[in-house]
């Protein structure tokens, strides 16, 4: 490999994903800490995606509803999976389809019936 140049998240081990999600969680919070909110959103949307390799598509989808991690109460409906994203739309947003990385999407809790 070149220096300098960094494998991506689909070539890496799981341990190498996990020692990168490592590293970007304390860039981030150093960001957080000198109050760089656009270098921490960044880095935030990195550790995101390098979990969504950590995951298996499989186990996720199409037409089912998934709560969004990190925005409780907010809900995304899978459409189709095109490697780990999930593609569909926000319940409560304005009906355009987006991508998300499955890292991102959980069962919700539902109550019991």
């Amino acid at each position: 490999m070149i220096k300098g140049e960094q494998k991506r998240y689909s070539e890496m081990t799981k341990e190498e994903l996990q020692q990168e999600i490592a590293m970007l969680t304390e860039k981030a919070r150093k960001a957080e800490q000198m109050g760089m909110v656009n270098e921490y959103a960044v880095y935030e949307r990195k550790i995101a995606m390098a979990k969504a390799y950590m995951l298996n598509p499989a186990d996720f989808h199409p037409g089912e509803i998934y709560e969004m991690e990190g925005a409780p109460g907010e809900y995304f409906k899978v459409r189709y999976l095109k490697g780990v994203f999930a593609w569909g739309w926000r319940l409560k947003g304005n009906g355009e389809e987006e991508a998300l990385p499955i890292s991102l999407l959980r069962k919700p809790n539902l109550p019991q019936s």
